[in-house]
């Protein structure tokens, strides 16, 4: 089937009790995701991808693994995470379906395919697949489930090398996300980093009629400052992931509490707070490894990041703006029209 690339995408930039998210239970108003983490793990398997798969844990060791940190976040508010992990890496819907009937929190899983660490997690079949064909394929899991599972995903994640110039195969990648969601109204996350490629993908999602604000440039604190503000002016979302207080670093230094918080004032200071996302990328149960391996939990963003901006002047309105807000409209489905 032919599939148009200058389809446009209009999604509303205010929050709205019209406003749908896929979760692994099915849709729900994105009025219910409450506060969200956009960007964690609750399963990563780096077997590889001719490797991976269920056959390489016990899901019931799995649950009763990560339940403890899901049920942590769950009593400091959270009522929504965002899990990243794509297919050939551990996603597993099925068993983040049992956890959010565990738990009683929201979570959503994705369709597309991991292009970074040289190709390691894509399958075979890629080589084979023209874009539409890959971009098929990602349509047929949000219309019909995941692999049989009746669990739909609730975006895209990609992801591409940090490289000055996108490969071929990473363009392809991108190419069939924009496909995919101007077929779909999925939100695009890519695995990213520096801003050259950040702003490539912008580019080549243009030309399929994709506005950047169906686009989250994951991984954006390994872009410059100057790069995230002209994203986010160009509409483009800006995740800041990787909130550490583990990390042996300075006050000041690149990546501790004070650096994220100072680039999240900077941001808010330029008129572009709405266009801002937070979370950990922790986690993880790790097949392979004594009890799952070690596992990060997920509260450095309430322990020392909203301490540190209310030091900033920051507001609850405006941390429920990034907590609650942003990832609402960020997630939200789009309304594709012809």
């Amino acid at each position: 089937m032919f599939i148009c690339p200058v389809l446009f995408i209009l999604v509303s930039c205010q929050s709205s009790p019209d406003l749908t998210v896929i979760t692994v239970k099915g849709p729900i108003p994105a009025s219910r995701m409450g506060i969200t983490l956009v960007h964690e793990h609750l399963l990563v398997d780096f077997a590889g991808a001719d490797s991976a798969g269920v056959h390489r844990w016990e899901r019931e060791d799995a649950v009763e693994r990560i339940t403890p940190f899901l049920n942590e976040i769950r009593e400091l508010g959270v009522r929504t995470l965002i899990e990243c992990t794509p297919a050939y890496l551990g996603r597993e819907p099925l068993l983040l379906r049992e956890l959010s009937e565990k738990t009683g929190l929201h979570l959503l899983t994705n369709t597309g395919y991991y292009g970074a660490h040289d190709n390691r997690y894509l399958p075979s079949s890629f080589y084979q697949l023209s874009v539409r064909e890959l971009a098929a394929v990602w349509i047929d899991e949000f219309n019909n489930g995941i692999n049989g599972s009746g669990v739909r995903p609730g975006f895209i994640k990609i992801a591409v090398g940090p490289q000055d110039s996108l490969s071929a195969d990473h363009q392809k990648i991108v190419s069939a996300a924009a496909l995919a969601h101007n077929q779909t109204g999925l939100v695009i996350a890519s695995h990213t980093g520096p801003d050259i490629p950040a702003f490539e993908q912008m580019r080549i999602l243009k030309t399929y009629g994709i506005r950047p604000s169906s686009f989250i440039w994951v991984h954006a604190q390994r872009g410059t400052l100057e790069g995230n503000i002209k994203a986010a002016r160009e509409g483009a979302w800006i995740s800041l992931d990787n909130i550490n207080g583990e990390r042996d670093l300075k006050p000041g230094d690149p990546f501790s509490i004070g650096w994220y918080a100072d680039r999240i004032l900077v941001m808010k200071e330029k008129g572009l707070l709405e266009k801002v996302l937070v979370s950990h990328d922790a986690g993880w149960y790790t097949p392979g490894e004594e009890n799952g391996g070690e596992f990060r939990g997920f509260t450095d963003i309430f322990k020392l990041l909203i301490p540190a901006l209310k030091e900033r002047g920051f507001t609850e309105k405006e941390i429920n703006q990034l907590l609650k807000k942003n990832p609402q409209n960020a997630f939200s489905l789009r309304k594709v029209t012809s």
